[in-house]
């Protein structure tokens, strides 16, 4: 099969090649269980930016050469003996994080901390290719309305941005504020989720006038551009006391800051976006009683959620399709912000 695969770390992102398209082995079924998708879309993800960077080298056991991709759909290629209830040919979305199901992590339907997981595109193959070798567990059928190369990026960017949105919702109240740092690629889902769940008002900070825009169609109900007078102005709008809600889709540079700053006492900030350091004075936490919230992906359940939430028109994933083979320009685009919402690869 063809694949755009990584053959070494490129700490500064320099150049104008990360990966190289070629021929690769096929995956195969290795266990009764196992299940072959051929890719109809795989999300390009800032992730995989950092991956090629070097910066999961000491969290993941991972030999190069590889490839990435983890936000993945398809169609169902072939089947183990064990599978059941699926079928060649069926369109699925897959669950970027391989599960046995047996640990007790799994059985709480926890899956991003399961015991012995398998990511593929993070520590073992991806879909930057035409195949990937996955499991029964980790797959949802796609209703008619959903095609997988529209889909894709909900895996990860879309749960990921559920997870958290889901989180501040469960504590947001009508009249209350919910803050967005960040409307790219996440954030722009994460504001539609947000509106779907709850009926806080919505002040979204981002730095990029196109990004703004895109939040207000997904519905932001006020637009904060993300200079030295964004703090100033997200206090002006709550009243001088933050939102109680502020979830950091950036998560480096001054958006950490600035985000804990908008945060109001007794509120949380959901952080998500990596890269950055946390630094707080323990007697401002005392003080103010904020929570900081880690966010990790999300469960099969809230992808299944987010399905019924797309199904429904309630979220819409901007998106901007590239072949397989243009991988490296994908990446380069991404890299130099000139995506507006996702990247997705065509095989």
């Amino acid at each position: 099969m063809k694949a755009a695969v990584l053959h070494q770390y490129n700490e500064s992102l320099s150049g104008d090649s990360f990966v190289r398209y070629g021929d690769v082995p096929d995956p195969k079924i290795e266990s009764p269980t196992d299940v072959i998708v051929r890719i109809g879309g795989a999300g390009v993800c800032r992730t995989d930016l950092h991956v090629v960077e070097g910066l999961w080298r000491g969290k993941v056991d991972v030999e190069l050469p590889y490839i990435m991709g983890h936000e993945n759909a398809g169609w169902i290629e072939a089947v183990g003996s064990a599978v059941s209830g699926m079928k060649v040919g069926d369109p699925v979305i897959c669950h970027p994080l391989v599960t046995s199901g047996h640990c007790l992590a799994c059985r709480r339907g926890d899956d991003m901390h399961a015991d012995g997981s398998r990511f593929p595109g993070i520590n073992a193959d991806g879909g930057y290719a035409e195949y990937l070798r996955t499991n029964q567990r980790s797959l949802i059928k796609l209703p008619s309305t959903l095609a997988p190369k529209d889909v894709a990026p909900y895996t990860d960017a879309g749960l990921t941005a559920y997870r958290a949105a889901k989180k501040a919702s469960r504590h947001l109240l009508p009249g209350e504020y919910a803050v967005v740092i960040g409307a790219g690629g996440l954030g722009h889902i994460g504001i539609q989720v947000l509106a779907a769940l709850c009926a806080a008002e919505i002040i979204v900070v981002d730095r990029a006038d196109a990004a703004l825009q895109l939040a207000k169609s997904c519905g932001a109900h006020h637009l904060v551009k993300a200079d030295e007078q964004a703090l100033e102005r997200v206090l002006e709008l709550t009243e001088g006391k933050g939102a109680q809600a502020v979830i950091d889709f950036v998560g480096e540079g001054e958006a950490i800051s600035r985000g804990l700053a908008m945060t109001r006492n007794a509120g949380t900030y959901y952080v998500v976006g990596y890269g950055g350091r946390i630094e707080l004075p323990s007697i401002d936490m005392i003080t103010s009683e904020k929570s900081i919230v880690g966010n990790l992906v999300g469960t099969y359940a809230e992808l299944v959620e987010l399905m019924a939430l797309a199904d429904r028109g309630r979220v819409h994933l901007a998106t901007r399709e590239y072949a397989l083979k243009d991988a490296n320009q994908a990446l380069l685009d991404l890299h130099h912000g000139r995506i507006q919402g996702r990247a997705v690869l065509v095989p």
